[in-house]
């Protein structure tokens, strides 16, 4: 990720001078963007630099969160430059200024790259972890933000039609809008200590309750610490003959085996408990 971070920083420093030296709103989108990247990036790095400390008396669960208050940071970062974005737009649709679109597209052409190293480095885990795929959506959006860069200097050079420029950059921030509403959402569940969207609580119950012994099962919760690592805490009532340890080990490991749930705290009782 450190790499990332310095590819795209360095290429923001490119975008800026060239959206200052042709004029061009969809460069200088494209570079905030980029801006966002870099804190994106660094705010991923940092989270996990923090997530990975050991826990303590007074954070029993170490800092795991931090990477999905990361997450939510870099889902919301990604709406508010696209509301900028949209606005400034709205701005010069009426009166688009004259751009160079030649030196748009070369420019946009070279963020485009830089854009896609960055996806392929980061793609390994994007997909299981929060954080991570906020700077995956980041950059992904932005590579998506240099394509349409490089459509609306095409636009401009060969057509001269400057209101290409606005139109581009208002469909980059509704891009942008699009692909930050999930991590919001899956960042926001894990926060409220939501059900994992991949586990069925109702199949969790149902599991219990199939297994032999078990009587009845009742506040029975499961959520998320982080990504990748679920938690479950249920009461299961059985009945007065049954060996604990041995139900214990087979609701372990039947929650284990069939939904992946390693936490878990299951607090045994008998009918009379109730």
């Amino acid at each position: 990720m450190t790499t990332v971070l310095v590819l795209t920083a360095i290429y923001m420093v490119a975008e800026v001078i060239g959206g200052w030296w042709t004029g061009s709103l969809a460069l200088l989108a494209d570079a905030g963007h980029m801006l966002t990247d870099v804190a994106a990036l660094g705010l991923a790095l940092t989270a996990a630099w923090f997530g990975s400390r050991p826990a303590t008396s007074h954070k029993t669960f170490g800092y795991h969160r931090l990477e999905i208050l990361a997450a939510l940071v870099n889902g919301v970062a990604l709406v508010v430059i696209s509301i900028l974005i949209l606005y400034e737009a709205y701005q010069r649709w009426a009166t688009p200024p004259v751009v160079q679109g030649k030196l748009v597209m070369l420019v946009a052409i070279g963020g485009l790259a830089i854009n896609l190293i960055s996806a392929r480095i980061l793609h390994g885990r994007h997909e299981i972890d929060l954080n991570m795929r906020g700077a995956w959506l980041h950059v992904i959006s932005d590579a998506l933000g240099s394509l349409g860069a490089i459509v609306a200097g095409g636009l401009m050079w060969v057509y001269g039609w400057y209101a290409a420029d606005p139109l581009f950059s208002a469909l980059i921030g509704v891009l942008i809008v699009w692909s930050s509403w999930r991590l919001i959402r899956d960042s926001t569940n894990v926060l409220l200590e939501g059900t994992p969207a991949h586990i069925n609580l109702a199949a969790v119950e149902d599991s219990i309750l199939r297994t032999e012994g078990v009587d009845n099962v009742h506040d029975l919760h499961v959520w998320t610490i982080t990504s990748g690592r679920e938690a479950l805490s249920a009461h299961v009532i059985h009945a007065y003959e049954v060996s604990q340890p041995e139900l214990l080990k087979e609701l372990r490991a039947k929650l284990h085996d069939r939904f992946g749930v390693d936490h878990l705290t299951i607090q045994m009782e008998t009918p009379d408990f109730e």
